[in-house]
């Protein structure tokens, strides 16, 4: 983890920009599959609606890649802001009863973080191809913030006992 970014090639840059798509895609299926476990169908709804976005996120980068060939980056030598993709939901942050206000706002933070991966690509790149490319990735992502902005404007606050369970499962051992 680094607060500096060194990417130093069109193909570099669109590998970190898979991986960040890829790894939200696969994050809402978990959490699609998770919400469907424990009988929350609304909120697997919007998390499975997420993936398929995610997924044609995925295809965008690919097609920017053309025939580039994507390099293979090891895991650990990814320069996300911390220590995991930008755009990941991270498991821990879901709860079985959450809302979709509470999803969106999960994928409203993964959004800013990578508009702010992107913005410290472009603060750090030399100019030409690199800089542009990371320009146009981090108008995207701001889009994207944006959007999730006024479809949570749209969507109602939980109650307050929202998280409430008389019967709450029981872990099986």
């Amino acid at each position: 983890m680094t607060n500096r970014i060194t990417i130093e090639s069109v193909v570099d840059l669109l590998a970190h920009a898979k991986a960040m798509e890829t790894e939200a895609l696969e994050r809402y299926l978990d959490l699609a599959e998770q919400m469907e476990v424990h009988h929350n169908p609304e909120v697997a709804a919007l998390f499975r609606k997420m993936a398929r976005v995610e997924g044609l996120h995925v295809e965008k980068i690919l097609e920017k890649a053309g025939d580039k060939t994507l390099p293979h980056i090891p895991p650990w030598e990814y320069q996300w802001l911390e220590s995991e993709s930008a755009e990941a939901i991270t498991v821990e942050d879901a709860h079985y009863l959450m809302t979709p206000h509470h999803a969106l706002t999960l994928a409203l933070r993964a959004e800013r973080r990578a508009f702010d991966f992107y913005s410290r690509v472009v603060a750090t790149a030399a100019p030409g191809e690199v800089l542009e490319l990371a320009r146009e990735l981090m108008e995207e992502e701001g889009e994207h913030v944006g959007l999730i902005e006024q479809w949570l404007a749209k969507v109602p606050e939980p109650d307050e006992d929202w998280a409430e369970d008389p019967d709450p499962p029981l872990l099986q051992e």
